[in-house]
């Protein structure tokens, strides 16, 4: 079920570079944003890693995907994290804390249909 290409590194490997960036970077956190496989009619966003600042919310953040992917205002975006939606005023440490995988990364899922409905 989990279609995670990042994952395909080792999670020894992916501790390593969590704990390296958050070492180096205290005030940001690390990201990974993917795709849903199953979503057809969205672009590949064109960087998969990304170091957010604590501060900002995930609706911020959403707006960055949205403009990595061309998406028109009219175009509807879903993002979950963990198989869960996210309150856009959420911020990225709170999301961290709550969200976090055991590798030190966050994982973000985004598709044009909610899975949830």
């Amino acid at each position: 079920m989990d279609h995670n290409k990042f994952k395909e590194k080792s999670f020894d490997q992916r501790i390593k570079e969590s704990t390296n960036i958050l070492t180096k970077y205290p005030d940001r956190v690390p990201i990974i944003v993917q795709k849903d496989h199953k979503c057809k009619n969205l672009n590949q966003i064109d960087k998969m890693k990304y170091l957010v600042p604590k501060d900002m919310t995930i609706c911020q953040f959403t707006y960055i995907i949205r403009k990595r992917i061309h998406l028109t205002p009219s175009e509807t975006l879903f993002i979950t994290i963990n198989n869960k939606m996210i309150t856009s005023r959420t911020t990225i440490s709170e999301l961290y804390e709550m969200e976090k995988d055991n590798d030190g990364f966050i994982y973000i899922i985004y598709s044009s249909e909610n899975t949830f409905g």
